[in-house]
């Protein structure tokens, strides 16, 4: 059986492809193209590498490229830098135990709940483990069953979210799967993963759109505009934080 990171790793390199004009790279035009993006043979010739073996990567054959073929496939296919560590990621990725979802030490749940501000604690599959008063009162958590209490869950397929951020709704929800495909493709083929990609295209007609571009994104700060139904319009900045007690944690505080 194929290990579907291999078939992640030929579905981001095809997105890539695709998303680029001969133009961009430095090469004619030509004829009129029945296809978006570069061709296969065009990579190979920009990256100085086999036709053939670029295929056999794009199919997510059992190929192990070199350091040097990944960093040059980076710069043919213009990849950022998050882009190119994640290419990274998947080539080195080590066979990983099955998921478990994780546990939040008890000295970080009372951090969390000390603070005035916002806050929750999520793990690597944006499962929100921990949270405060202030960020019940505002994402609704405590009304959640466990198995919904998810941030994508939450964006995608809750009903009433889409309200709650507006015009901003389309935006973070792409920035969101975004960032969670840099996770998801490290662990394609995890059955708790791939339950969760089921509960999202079940949940939302936006989401295949969405992870079709196969986009990665960095988690990054940033600003949300709320429409709360009790607070009325907020303006909500955020960070997030990876926790030293395990790196699978994240705490992220919002602030005005």
């Amino acid at each position: 059986m194929s290990d579907p990171r291999h078939a992640a790793l030929g579905s981001f390199l095809r997105s890539r492809r695709e998303k680029l004009t001969p133009q961009a790279v430095g090469l004619p035009a030509g004829r009129r193209r029945r296809a978006a993006g570069l061709r296969r043979e065009e990579v190979a010739e920009l990256a100085g590498i086999g036709v053939d073996w670029y295929i056999r990567l794009e199919q997510g054959r059992a190929v192990k490229p070199s350091s040097s073929t990944i960093d040059a496939l980076a710069r043919a296919l213009r990849l950022t830098r998050t882009e190119h560590a994640h290419l990274k990621a998947l080539v080195r990725g080590p066979t990983r135990k099955p998921f478990v979802r994780e546990q939040v030490p008890q000295g970080l749940r009372d951090l969390v709940q000390s603070l005035n501000q916002p806050a929750y604690i999520s793990g690597r599959r944006w499962d929100v483990l921990a949270w405060n008063d202030p960020a019940d009162e505002i994402f609704g958590f405590s009304r959640l069953a466990d198995a919904d209490r998810n941030t994508l869950l939450l964006m995608l397929c809750t009903p009433g979210v889409r309200k709650l951020f507006g015009a901003q709704w389309k935006e973070l929800a792409r920035r969101m799967v975004a960032q969670f495909r840099a996770t998801y493709d490290l662990w394609a083929g995890d059955p708790a993963f791939a339950e969760l990609l089921a509960r999202l295209r079940d949940g939302s007609r936006e989401f295949d759109e969405l992870w079709a571009a196969h986009d990665v994104n960095a988690l990054a700060a940033g600003e949300k505009l709320l429409d709360h139904p009790k607070k009325g319009r907020v303006k909500l900045r955020y960070a997030t934080f990876q926790a030293n007690d395990d790196p699978a944690l994240k705490l992220a505080i919002y602030y005005t």
